[in-house]
């Protein structure tokens, strides 16, 4: 049995969750239980975002088509998820298009460039998660997988269930938060497989 499953995490380098992610795609090649895990880092350095004017809504747009692609999404949750910005940078559904801008993916360097998009509507209960919104690249994967109804898993970059780490958005799902490191009989750190396989159905 193979499944595709989309991650959803903070990428900083610094100070972001990327361990738990190559933890996750280590886990994902074992033999036995196949998982194709596809994650947000490989979707912003993909097709989409090689185009010179890709804007968030194009990436926004593209998670959603990955989202719809995959039987779940894990989201991790380290002490910075609540705060990060980043993909907030867009007003188009408050604002005519002459009075906005945003920066393209990657044009950093080039500064801000008017919007691309002449027309906006609501969108209906049986389609995606609007993909022109204010909201973060990371809340707008978690509402997307919320109104497509996949099976969400959220991991704590942690040993401990760090309840207070939960985004506003993110309320509601305490109960299904869990550690996502354990120490086993030796006393090292692993990753807690077991509950991601078992929601998983393996």
């Amino acid at each position: 049995m193979s499944k595709r499953v989309y991650i959803s995490a903070d990428y900083d380098e610094d100070n972001g969750d990327r361990l738990v992610v190559e933890e996750l795609n280590k886990w994902g090649q074992d033999a036995l239980h196949k998982v194709n895990f596809i994650d947000m880092s490989e979707v912003k350095s993909g097709t989409v975002a090689n185009t010179l004017d890709c804007r968030i809504c194009d990436l926004k747009a593209e998670f959603n088509r990955q989202i719809n692609a995959s039987s779940a999404v894990v989201f991790i949750v380290g002490d910075m998820t609540a705060k990060r910005t980043a993909g907030s940078g867009c007003y188009r559904m408050s604002h005519e298009q002459s009075g906005c801008k945003c920066t393209p993916y990657k044009k950093n360097f080039c500064g801000a460039e008017y919007c691309k998009v002449p027309f906006v509507c609501i969108p209906g209960v049986d389609e995606d998660f609007g993909y022109i919104n204010s909201y973060s690249y990371l809340r707008h994967e978690f509402e997307q997988a919320k109104k497509k109804e996949k099976t969400i898993i959220i991991l704590y970059n942690s040993i401990r269930k760090e309840v207070a780490w939960l985004p506003d958005y993110m309320k509601g799902y305490e109960d299904n938060a869990v550690p996502f490191w354990i120490y086993n009989s030796y006393g090292q750190k692993v990753g807690n497989y077991s509950y991601v396989k078992s929601v998983l159905g393996f």
